[in-house]
């Protein structure tokens, strides 16, 4: 359990908040009973379904009378205005929505935003995070917030993506620049592992007239929304799953991958590694994989342990893409 998940719960324990019927936005197991939670990042989904929550990838937003609403905040500010706003739509008049956010993630500015927003709030601190609720009245959340709910326009307005994915409102620099290096002849069943908004796979469907099939997938169901959006080519289908711990849909004759390596706020670069393994399990003998990752990562030994072979297309001190072969 995160210090803002424990931070939580001591609410209740304590009585400062008391247990009404609930939804928890970004759920993690917290002592909580009664309790409908939303988790759209694929392995705390998952813990949350070993666990027996009653969990979703995304409650419906047109309003479900709730009593009490519960947040637990991110470290990105937009994604957590959305996320009170949403969750003031989900509440009944008089319901009760309370958030809780560690220090090191904004917390306390979150909260004096939402103090201005709402007339005031009650708070306490615990484990390095805080808790914070106020009742619903009929303020309404900024306008702002409310639209940040929704899909947004990015990049050069052609693209759609929402607060909280990797590089949300941005083409990244390494994505950028695997794009350069990506043949135009590629051919057969592709895949974009992580596929996040659809960046990578959107450039593939435009250049590589061979493609037969595209699997778009990601751990995150918030950016695979987006990449449905941005993705209208038939030849592009969409999976929500753990690529570290779930097999992938199909056999590929080359794959794409960003891979991810941060998990929170902490650098995790056995993620990529686990990328690259499940690269090389998803891939047809003689399959190649384009990556792009920052160079200082450990990738090497991963790759010269699942690849035949494998060579570095680009690099500039800051990425390096890399062509391996099965």
């Amino acid at each position: 359990m995160s210090q803002a998940g424990r931070a939580l719960a001591h609410a209740f324990d304590t009585g400062a908040l008391a247990h009404r019927r609930a939804f928890l936005l970004r759920a993690e197991p917290v002592a909580l009973r009664d309790v409908d939670a939303e988790q759209s990042l694929r392995p705390e989904f998952l813990r949350l379904q070993r666990a027996r929550w009653n969990v979703v990838a995304r409650l419906g937003d047109d309003g479900g009378g709730y009593e009490q609403g519960l947040v637990l905040l991110t470290k990105h500010k937009e994604e957590n205005f959305a996320n009170i706003a949403r969750a003031w739509k989900l509440l009944a008049p008089g319901g009760v929505l309370a958030c809780a956010g560690a220090n090191d993630d904004g917390a306390a500015s979150l909260e004096k935003n939402v103090a201005k927003a709402f007339g005031g709030v009650t708070q306490l601190s615990k484990f390095h995070s805080r808790v914070f609720w106020f009742t619903k009245t009929n303020r309404e959340p900024p306008d702002y917030w409310r639209r940040l709910t929704s899909l947004q326009a990015v990049g050069d307005g052609t693209w759609l993506s929402q607060p909280g994915l990797f590089s949300w409102d941005r083409i990244d620099d390494g994505s950028a620049l695997l794009v350069q290096h990506l043949p135009p002849d590629l051919t057969g069943t592709v895949a974009d592992f992580g596929c996040g908004w659809g960046f990578l796979t959107r450039h593939l469907l435009a250049q590589a007239h061979g493609i037969v099939h595209i699997d778009c997938i990601d751990a995150e169901h918030r950016a695979l929304e987006a990449a449905e959006a941005n993705i209208t080519d038939p030849r592009a289908t969409f999976h929500w799953l753990d690529l570290t711990t779930e097999p992938a849909p199909a056999s590929y004759d080359a794959i794409v991958c960003n891979p991810p390596f941060h998990s929170g706020r902490a650098a995790t670069p056995s993620l990529g590694q686990q990328m690259i393994e499940a690269a090389a399990r998803a891939l047809k003998p003689g399959g190649q994989l384009f990556m792009v990752a920052n160079r200082g990562l450990p990738y090497e030994p991963t790759l010269k342990a699942n690849f035949t072979s494998f060579e570095t297309l680009a690099d500039n001190n800051k990425f390096r893409i890399t062509r391996a072969v099965r």
